[in-house]
Parts: structure tokens; sequence; C-alpha cells
């Protein structure tokens, strides 16, 4: 077992991040002849992190991974022009980068995702939208419910604007 530096919470050894914080967790375990300080390296952490999600301690820079801030009327654009096509990348991709920033990357993928949601008629895509507005809530740092709006927009037929609120969310983490 890992034990998590920030909130001493036990997590299992392949996991790489605290599922309660999302610090990263060491990648080898330390014996007694090891020196190892956790608040060394929390300190470390967040000298590389630069504050992470939101200013939040505990959250990975979205930068980090490489995700990159989207326009979010050019992605309505493109989806509205594309038929709907460039709507099921996006979906995708934030499903990944929302994994990744809010220290889940062993969450469900981006394609299963989407292929759930073919295979169920759209109900696993209204899942995945109350799923996304809670892991956004952990992102922001708050205890809001934005899973439950996520899942009244699908419901209603304004999934776009709820991936538009996801990738605010994304872009202000990045």
């Amino acid at each position: 077992m890992k034990i998590c530096p920030k909130c001493n919470r036990q997590c299992d050894d392949n996991t790489a991040f605290c599922p309660e914080c999302g610090t990263p967790l060491p990648q080898q375990q330390y014996n007694d002849s090891q020196q190892y300080n956790d608040s060394q390296q929390y300190n470390n952490f967040q000298q590389y992190n630069n504050g992470g999600g939101y200013g939040q301690p505990g959250y990975y820079s979205a930068s980090r991974f490489g995700i990159t801030p989207r326009s979010i009327p050019l992605c309505i654009i493109f989806t509205l022009i594309t038929c709907g096509i460039y709507g099921i990348y996006w979906m995708i991709k934030l499903n990944d980068e929302v994994n990744i920033v809010s220290g889940e990357p062993q969450a469900t993928s981006g394609g299963i995702v989407f292929l759930l949601t073919i295979v169920t008629c759209g109900i696993y895509g209204l899942y995945w939208l109350y799923k996304m507005g809670e892991r956004c809530d952990r992102i922001k740092g708050v205890n809001g419910s934005s899973g439950i709006l996520y899942l009244i927009l699908g419901l209603v037929g304004f999934s776009i604007i709820s991936y538009c609120l996801i990738q605010d969310t994304l872009n202000k983490a990045a």
C-alpha cells in the first residue's frame, strides 16, 4: 500500500494519484534506509505544479500534460460545420483530459465512452455528463452540483452547452 504524502490516505500500489486529493503518489516504495520527507515532496510538487487546477493544491496543472486551451466558439462552429463529427472528437478529448486533470487517469477512456453511448442509444452519454460534472467540480475544488446541471442540459438536448462548460473548466485549469 502507498500512503498519500498530503492527506495520508492509503492507496493501492498501482495507483499513480491519490483518489482523495489528487496528489501524485511516489513511484517506488521507500524503506527505512532511504530518507523520505513527505513535506519536502509536497513542496517540490507545488513548485512543479504552480498551484494546479484553479489554484487548488493537489491538482495537476493541465499544461504539464500537454493540454492546451481550446476556443469554445470554434469548437461549436466546427461541430456545426461537420454535422456533429467534431463534437464526437471533442467529447472524446474532453473525457480524456478531464480524467487526467482530475487525477483519475484509470477512468473510462473517451473511445469507450463514445462506444457505450452508441450501444445504449445515448443513455450512457447522459450518465457520462453527470460524472463529468462531478469531476469538473473536483477540478475546481468546489462541492457543487454541476453533474445535475450537465445531466439536465443533456436531457433537454443541449449537451453541447455541457461540453462548453467542461471545456471552460479545462481552459481555466490549463
